[in-house]
């Protein structure tokens, strides 16, 4: 087992040769092959959900990591059949950005067509085995039938229409926020709450100016390819203009969350991320360079992508934040000695 390569491939997507493939175990092979690197943003989605439902007095911590590793799993899935979609329709073909950033395990000869198919189809299953447990013990609840269904669609067809018909950025923000962290409410809570929905959007938002930047890297590809992204129909300039928006709303969202008495004020830490945002806002008011910038990271999650890694980068530091915010209002909101403070 190379506990290394786990560590490396959850921070990076790591560029391996056939001969480094072959070396790995399958764990290693799993995690590189699935982007285990941006699962991260998953989990978040999946705590939240939880922490909401402690903050409710619902939690269950048994059906709380069934709903993680079903995400994660469902997550994994989804981007091995985008590989797998992609290849076959000739996109990753050209050196295209995706075999640029990071391997893709049939363009790249370290798998292939039937094994990918393999890795997802295994993959699918076990997330369809989480969803299906969580499914059983809440009575067979159609609703949770309904929330798994969307999952379901969204996994196999986000590549292919959706994303060639500028549905995939709404499709993550739909997926991250109401299906995730409201869904994922409701399977713990046994209730849905539109609260918890609006008070998603500080994180989801973030989430989506992460594929937003990917999608502005390559649109001059996905021109040439005929994927219709959002950037792609919107244009570069009024999409990075978006994303900018998308990384201010959040905060804006957080505070009035606090004047409305939905979140107490300690989720002013959120502020503490302003640093981040500081860093990256100025690249987001220029066209994207057409080489790699000096100190600019080559590969691995940096060049040619520019806009993904920085939007990326937000919303590890202001989602990070956010979660340890909404954790020390759950507690506070839960220690009978605070509780009347903020009421």
């Amino acid at each position: 087992m190379n506990f290394a390569m786990w560590k490396k491939a959850l921070q990076v997507i790591p560029a391996v040769t056939k001969e480094e493939w072959n070396a790995l175990d399958f764990v290693s092979k799993w995690l590189i092959a699935t982007r285990a690197a941006v699962l991260v943003m998953t989990f978040i989605s999946a705590a939240l959900a939880g922490l909401f439902a402690l903050r409710d007095g619902k939690f269950d911590l048994v059906s709380w990591l069934a709903l993680v590793f079903g995400l994660i799993l469902a997550h994994a899935t989804n981007n091995l059949f985008n590989d797998y979609t992609d290849f076959v329709r000739g996109v990753d073909q050209d050196n295209y950005y995706r075999t640029l950033y990071g391997p893709q395990p049939v363009a790249n000869g370290l798998i292939t067509k039937r094994q990918l198919l393999t890795y997802t189809a295994g993959t699918g299953l076990a997330a369809l085995i989480f969803g299906l447990y969580l499914i059983a013990i809440n009575a067979w609840d159609p609703t949770i039938w309904i929330l798994l269904g969307l999952g379901a669609f969204f996994v196999l067809f986000y590549t292919w229409p959706l994303k060639y018909i500028a549905m995939g950025e709404i499709a993550v923000l739909l997926v991250w926020g109401p299906l995730m962290i409201g869904g994922g409410y409701y399977v713990l809570a046994h209730q849905w709450d539109w609260n918890v929905v609006w008070a998603s959007l500080p994180y989801v938002l973030g989430v989506t100016t992460v594929i937003f930047g990917k999608h502005i890297d390559k649109i001059e590809v996905d021109k040439a390819k005929r994927i219709h992204t959002l950037p792609v129909l919107l244009g570069e300039k009024v999409s990075r203009y978006a994303v900018l928006g998308m990384m201010i709303l959040p905060y804006l969202l957080t505070v009035g969350l606090i004047v409305t008495k939905y979140f107490t004020p300690i989720m002013l830490i959120v502020f503490l991320a302003i640093p981040s945002l500081r860093q990256v806002f100025p690249a987001f008011l220029k066209p994207r360079p057409t080489t790699r910038p000096e100190g600019f990271p080559d590969g691995q999650g940096g060049w040619p992508l520019y806009f993904a890694p920085l939007g990326f980068a937000n919303n590890r530091s202001f989602g990070g934040l956010f979660m340890l915010g909404l954790l020390i209002d759950v507690v506070l909101r839960v220690l009978p000695a605070t509780a009347n403070f903020w009421r």
